[in-house]
């Protein structure tokens, strides 16, 4: 316990969180995670999109790096919640297990990030009641346990929407997240390779390979283009000082000589 916050986490997979009243806490969404909420409130920002869970609420949130999270105490009652982070390796494993005459083809990826699922549903009740004594840390959940909660939870979600199989298999064609799309709505975020990569459903190597198919340009060469591209447009549009610019496009590169070009092409 620390700083009125208590973290349960075991293989990656499964984390339970409590925290105490008045503490809160904002993270960014990493991975495809199932959350399940017995107390407290949960703050869901997607793009300026707000969304608040409670008490038995229950919701899917894909891997996005414009969804925050802010987790609190509500009602004097500690933020108390399970959530099942869907690993890229399991869902692989699961995918290539599935029956594949089984999967809809007509299946689409949602815009949002977020999906609500309905309250009191006998499935999601049991999954998850049914885990609760790992609150306690005295009480350790086996790998073996973990699968095939992982399993059922993945199961909840393919029983509730048909394009959650295009949301969370987001790595396989012809789901596969659209790179350019992915790089123009977040050129300006300070996103390794490794993050975009991930954030697309693909591993480094595999984006690498397909970037190669939109650019001669190397990802890292692409995003310093762009940026000077988007710094540019503000020199030229005015009302903004160049190292104030600067310091807003400069997330990679030599930060010198982007000022420079900065400078001579504005």
């Amino acid at each position: 316990m620390e700083d009125g916050i208590n973290t349960l986490r075991y293989s990656d997979i499964f984390l339970a969180m409590y925290f105490n009243d008045g503490v809160s806490c904002l993270h960014w969404n990493h991975s495809h995670v199932l959350v399940y909420m017995y107390s407290g409130e949960l703050e869901i920002n997607e793009r300026g999109r707000i969304t608040r869970l409670y008490k038995g609420d229950c919701a899917f949130i894909r891997k996005d790096f414009s969804v925050q999270m802010t987790k609190q105490a509500r009602d004097s009652e500690l933020f108390k919640a399970i959530f099942l982070m869907f690993t890229t390796k399991f869902l692989r494993d699961f995918y290539n297990q599935l029956d594949k005459e089984t999967i809809p083809k007509e299946a689409k990826r949602e815009k949002v990030s977020l999906c609500k699922l309905p309250s009191n549903r006998p499935d999601i009740v049991s999954l998850f009641e049914s885990m609760t004594p790992y609150f306690n840390s005295n009480i350790q959940p086996t790998d073996k346990l973990l699968q095939l909660k992982m399993t059922e939870g993945l199961y909840v979600l393919l029983n509730t929407s048909k394009n959650l199989y295009a949301s969370i298999f987001d790595f396989t064609d012809p789901w596969k997240i659209d790179i350019l799309e992915f790089l123009e709505r977040n050129y300006m975020n300070d996103l390794s390779l490794e993050e975009i990569a991930n954030y697309t459903g693909r591993s480094l190597s595999t984006f690498k390979r397909d970037f190669r198919k939109y650019s001669n340009l190397s990802p890292q060469k692409w995003l310093i283009q762009r940026r000077l591209e988007a710094a540019h447009e503000l020199i030229r549009r005015g009302g903004r000082r160049v190292p104030e610019i600067s310091a807003m496009t400069i997330v990679a590169g030599n930060p010198a000589r982007i000022i420079k070009k900065i400078e001579i092409t504005g």
